[in-house]
């Protein structure tokens, strides 16, 4: 692939591990980010392989901002199983995604990417 495109999204999100090392987290919050790599073959006249605008709003509409994970998925939301999900998620509106990226904060994170 040629090109990789990304695109970066800041969310407030709130959450709490249900199996952290056995016993419950308490609820907490970060400053999320967001990352989707996808793969573009082509670019269009303008010089684009995807409009960053148009991805940049899916991720707004799946991604609310100020939510308790907990309360939009039904398992335990680590940025391992967010990156997993968001993943799953995005790929079926852009099947060319390579791979997603999410900090829990500034030096903490986890990709997924499915081979």
């Amino acid at each position: 692939m040629p090109w990789r495109v990304i695109v970066k999204r800041q969310f407030s999100w709130a959450h709490y591990l249900t199996d952290y090392h056995g016993a419950p987290e308490p609820v907490h919050g970060h400053t999320w980010t967001v990352e989707i790599h996808l793969d573009a073959k082509e670019v269009d006249r303008g010089g684009m392989g995807f409009d960053f605008v148009e991805v940049d709003g899916f991720l707004k509409e799946l991604l609310p901002d100020y939510t308790l994970l907990n309360q939009l998925v039904d398992f335990s939301p680590s940025a391992e199983n967010m990156a997993q999900w968001i993943y799953r998620k995005v790929k079926e509106k852009y099947p060319s995604l390579c791979k997603v990226v999410v900090w829990e904060k500034e030096n903490c994170g986890a990709e997924y990417w499915e081979e």
